[in-house]
């Protein structure tokens, strides 16, 4: 029998219990999962970086950690974590993700917010949305999610491009990578959705400089991580119209203080960090085949490279 070690938030238990059991059993695995095993009787841990576990040290028997969020950013340095590390690549957190992204693409590109905030009483009827083909989309990060949303914006009409650390190729989507090709993917975007990791290398990737370089007007989407963006170069990006709007679903410091101008700005839409999760029963389908995996001695999946920080 695997002894598998629940370390997350305590209300978590309840949504994850009944399906991680149940995925194990598909699994074929016997799995005992608790929230209170010894360290030196722990075999696997399902993570979330808010929950009990801090110190790995203790689980000399631990074989992996099986991390409830996609993001691994806040326990990757952790210097008492030796054992294989596996983030959360889930259907269900793809679809949302692709669903809230798509969904915020297509209210900027069509100017929705000027009908819905506009009800004058003035019918105002000369001004149209170009087509999708017309608007160009660029996408920072173009792992799992990235590359799911610009697939999914490709299938609309837009012509999509993505950058990346290292060189991709990937159907439907101009792939760019390095400092030469950040600025060739950034020059002339009119939509740009960051959904890179952070990593010292992207932290304030969307600068003074950066942000110069977008189509005048280009609409900013961040549903990836907060210091992705200079905050205050954002801001001052969208007071001289260099950047028409931002939705920002993710921030330095969380949750966002009341007093950060974000909340006021009028050009400003604020998500509390919603644009997507991981959803109980398909990760613990994910957590289940690692496992099994582990077990026939097979590859992780989705295993963390420390040295990138993702």
């Amino acid at each position: 029998m695997l002894n598998v070690l629940f370390s997350a938030q305590p209300e978590r238990w309840a949504e994850y219990e009944a399906p991680l059991n149940a995925a194990f059993a598909a699994a074929g695995l016997d799995v005992n999962l608790s929230r209170d095993h010894a360290p030196n009787q722990t075999d696997y841990i399902i993570f979330a970086p808010n929950g009990p576990v801090r110190d790995f040290s203790p689980y000399t028997r631990t074989k992996a950690i099986m991390s409830l969020w996609a993001g691994v950013e806040t326990v990757v340095g952790n210097q008492t974590l030796t054992q294989p590390l596996c983030r959360m690549v889930d259907d269900s957190l793809t679809s949302g993700m692709v669903e809230w992204v798509v969904g915020h693409a297509m209210r900027h590109h069509l100017g929705m917010d000027a009908h819905i905030n506009g009800q004058d009483g003035v019918w105002r009827d000369t001004v149209y949305p170009p087509v999708a083909a017309q608007r160009p989309v660029t996408i920072l990060g173009i792992g799992a999610l990235g590359a799911a949303c610009g697939q999914a914006l490709h299938g609309l009409g837009f012509p999509v491009t993505g950058w990346s650390r290292a060189p991709k190729n990937i159907p439907n989507i101009r792939c760019l990578h390095g400092d030469d090709g950040l600025k060739t993917a950034l020059t002339g975007a009119e939509i740009v959705v960051l959904l890179l990791p952070q990593t010292p290398q992207t932290e304030n990737i969307l600068n003074c400089d950066s942000l110069a370089l977008p189509a005048k007007g280009a609409f900013v989407i961040n549903p990836g991580r907060g210091p992705l963006i200079d905050d205050d170069a954002l801001l001052a990006a969208l007071d001289d119209g260099q950047i028409a709007h931002a939705t920002l679903d993710v921030f330095r410091v969380e949750p966002l203080p009341a007093d950060h101008p974000f909340w006021s700005h009028p050009q400003v839409t604020v998500t509390p960090h919603i644009a997507s999760t991981t959803r109980p029963d398909t990760a613990a389908q994910v957590i289940a085949e690692n496992i099994s995996r582990g077990e026939r001695g097979e590859g992780y999946l989705h295993l963390v490279d420390r040295s990138l920080g993702y």
